[in-house]
C-alpha cells in the first residue's frame, strides 16, 4: 500500500517535471496563447523592396519593441526590388527573438519572397502569389549567374533558418524540412526540378493553396484577424505602425528615382554656375540638391561625416581648378573623382572605415548608380544650356527681331577701335574670356593664349565686332 502510493505521487512528480520543462522549452507562440492578451504590432510592406523600405522597417522593429510588442505582424503586397535591402530585412526578421508573422495580401513577388520566407509565420489571401525570385536589372534582363548564385543560396539558407525535424523511418534517417530550401531556390533558378513541384526551365511562383501544400504558407486567411485567430491568438492589443510626415519625406527621398534627379540637380547646378559665374541660382540650387541627398543618408546611418568631406572636397578641387589652375590637371581630376566617391559611398552601410559588412557587388552597384547619373546630368546640362534660351517657355530671354545697319543699328561699340595696341591689366583671370581695365574702363576680353592671370599687364593686339584680343606683357 505504501508502494504504491509512493509510486503515484513519483509518478505526478515526473508529470509534473515533464509539463513544467515543456512549457519552459515551448517556443514564445506557444506561451502566448496562455496570456491574456497579447501585443501585436502590425505595419505595411506595400511598395518597392528599397532603402525606404528598410528605414520603415527599422523603425517599425524599434517601435514594436519600445512598445513591448509580443508579436510583429506583416501586411505584404510588393513585386519586390532591390535584393541588397531585401537582405538587410530578411536579417532583421531573422534575428528578431519574438515572433514575426507576414500576412500576404496579394503579392511576395522577387524580393517580397525573399522577406516573407524569412518570417516565422507566413499566410496568404486568396489568389495571392509568392515566388518569382530571379535576380533581374532595371529593363526586366536576366542578370549573370554570380548574382544568381548569390540569390539562391540565400533563399536557401532562408528557408534552413526554419529548422527541420529528424525522422527514423525504418532504418533510414529522413530529414524534414519545415520550408524545403530546394523550394527555395527553385523560386529563383529555372533548372531546378523538382518532382510534382515544377519541371526544369520555369521559375517556381506559388499560388495559396500551393503554397499551403509544400510548407510554404500556414493558411489562408482574408485579413488580420483571421491571421491572429489561426495563430491561436484570441485576445489581443493590435497597434498599427503609421509614417510620420517626417518618415514620409525621408522615404521619399530614399527613393533611386529622386536621388538620381538630386545628383543630376547637384551636378547641373555646378555647370551652370561655371558657365555663368556671379549668377548663384545654379549653384544654390547643387546646394539644395546636395543638402536633399546626403541628409536622409546621413540620418539612415549610410553617409558618414568622411564621405560628405569627401564630396565637399571634390567641389572645393573642382574649383581650384577651374579658377585658379590654368588647363585641366590633376586637380580637377581628383576633384571629380572625391565627388563621385563621396556620392557612392554615401549609399553603402559601412561603418567609419570598414567595409566588412558590404559587399562587393553593392559597392560596384553604386558606384555604377553614380557615375551613370553623373554623366547623364552632364550630358542633360550641356543641351540644356543651349536650348534654354530658345525653347518656348524661355523664349521671351532671346531677341527674335533682326537689328539691321541700314535702321541705324551698329554691332559693335565705337569705342573699342581706339583700344587697339593699347595697353591695360587683367581685371579678372582670363581663361581664355574675361574682363580688362583700360584707362579706369572694364572691357570684355579674350587672351590669345590660353590663360592670363589676374592683375598682370596686358595688351590689345586685336579687335573684332564686340570683342577685344589681349596678351599678356612681360
Amino acid at each position: 500500500m505504501n508502494i504504491m502510493f509512493h509510486g503515484r505521487r513519483l509518478g505526478i512528480f515526473l508529470i509534473g517535471i515533464s509539463f513544467t520543462l515543456g512549457l519552459s522549452g515551448m517556443p514564445d507562440v506557444k506561451r502566448m496563447q496562455m496570456d491574456d492578451t497579447v501585443k501585436v504590432f502590425q505595419f505595411d510592406m506595400n511598395q518597392q523592396v528599397d532603402k525606404a523600405l528598410w528605414r520603415i522597417t527599422q523603425v517599425a522593429f524599434n517601435a514594436a519593441e519600445s512598445w513591448g510588442a509580443d508579436v510583429i505582424l506583416i501586411r505584404m503586397n510588393t513585386y519586390g526590388g532591390l535584393v541588397n535591402m531585401a537582405d538587410s530585412i530578411r536579417t532583421k526578421i531573422l534575428n528578431y527573438k519574438k515572433p514575426v508573422y507576414v500576412f500576404v495580401d496579394n503579392n511576395a513577388a522577387s524580393a517580397g519572397s525573399l522577406i516573407a520566407i524569412s518570417c516565422d509565420s507566413i499566410y496568404m489571401r486568396p489568389g495571392a502569389n509568392i515566388g518569382a525570385a530571379t535576380v533581374v536589372n532595371q529593363s526586366g534582363e536576366v542578370v549573370p549567374d554570380k548574382f544568381q548564385s548569390y540569390m539562391r543560396s540565400t533563399m536557401r539558407s532562408t528557408a534552413e533558418a526554419h529548422g527541420k525535424d529528424t525522422l527514423l523511418v525504418g532504418n533510414d534517417t529522413v530529414i524534414r524540412w519545415h520550408r524545403d530550401p530546394k523550394i527555395a531556390e527553385a523560386m529563383v533558378d529555372p533548372s531546378v526540378y523538382i518532382k510534382g513541384v515544377i519541371d526544369t526551365g520555369k521559375v517556381l511562383t506559388f499560388t495559396t493553396r500551393e503554397a499551403i501544400k509544400w510548407g510554404f504558407c500556414e493558411a489562408e486567411t482574408e485579413n488580420t484577424d483571421e491571421v491572429l485567430k489561426h495563430a491561436g491568438i484570441e485576445q489581443y492589443q493590435l497597434k498599427y505602425y503609421r509614417l510620420s510626415a517626417l518618415e514620409k519625406v525621408i522615404g521619399f527621398l530614399l527613393s533611386p528615382v529622386i536621388q538620381g534627379i538630386l545628383i543630376l540637380l547637384i551636378i547641373g547646378g555646378i555647370y551652370f554656375e561655371l558657365q555663368t559665374p556671379g549668377i548663384g541660382f545654379p549653384i544654390m540650387a547643387a546646394a539644395a540638391g546636395a543638402l536633399l541627398y546626403f541628409a536622409p543618408l546621413y540620418l539612415e546611418g549610410l553617409a558618414e561625416h568622411w564621405e560628405i568631406l569627401l564630396f565637399v572636397a571634390g567641389i572645393g578641387l573642382l574649383l581650384v581648378e577651374i579658377f585658379a589652375i590654368p588647363g585641366f590637371g590633376i586637380a580637377g581630376i581628383s576633384g571629380i573623382t572625391l565627388i563621385i566617391t563621396g556620392l557612392a559611398l554615401s549609399l553603402v552601410g559601412n561603418v567609419a572605415l570598414d567595409f566588412s559588412g558590404v559587399s562587393v557587388i553593392a559597392i560596384f552597384k553604386s558606384f555604377a548608380f553614380v557615375i551613370v547619373a553623373f554623366f547623364i546630368a552632364l550630358l542633360f546640362s550641356i543641351w540644356l544650356s543651349q536650348k534654354l534660351i530658345t525653347s518656348s517657355p524661355f523664349g521671351f530671354l532671346a531677341l527674335h527681331q533682326v537689328q539691321r545697319s541700314d535702321k541705324g543699328y551698329i554691332s559693335a561699340r565705337q569705342e573699342l577701335k581706339t583700344l587697339l595696341n593699347r595697353e591695360g591689366e587683367a581685371y579678372s583671370i582670363l581663361r581664355p574670356s574675361g574682363k580688362v581695365m583700360i584707362d579706369g574702363e572694364v572691357y570684355d576680353a579674350i587672351a590669345e593664349s590660353s590663360w592670363i592671370p589676374r592683375g598682370s599687364r596686358v595688351l590689345v593686339v586685336k579687335q573684332e565686332a564686340t570683342q577685344i584680343y589681349v596678351k599678356k606683357l612681360d
